[in-house]
């Protein structure tokens, strides 16, 4: 399903991955999709904090590590979402988790 990676309502533009498992990693094959409680709107992407030639669409498959954010004219800035590329990663499943709720956590290479 799809997954905020940052607090809901803290801000209008959303950057969203789409994964089961957190943190996203390359391999798992990422789909990032920028999205605002506006209209629709030109895109703008920022990888590693510089902007990112990706301008016009709201969703793409990711093929580099990196940070990225995305720019929704009128609703400003996401947050920031790092997908990783190490050889070994801990992930746990990407949903709401309060105290005392059990998880499961998995080592994966």
């Amino acid at each position: 399903g799809w997954c905020p990676l940052s607090p809901a309502g803290a801000q209008t533009t959303q950057l969203l991955v789409e994964s089961r498992w957190t943190p996203a990693v390359l391999w798992n094959r990422v789909t990032l999709t920028c999205q605002n409680l506006g209209t629709s709107s030109v895109t703008k992407w920022f990888k590693d904090g510089q902007s990112w030639g990706k301008e016009g669409g709201n969703h793409f498959l990711v093929t580099e590590s990196g940070t990225y954010k995305c720019d929704r004219p009128g609703s400003g800035l996401s947050p920031t979402v790092s997908v990783l590329n190490d050889s070994l990663v801990l992930q746990v499943q990407a949903r709401t988790l309060l105290e005392g709720d059990k998880v499961t956590l998995r080592c994966r290479s």
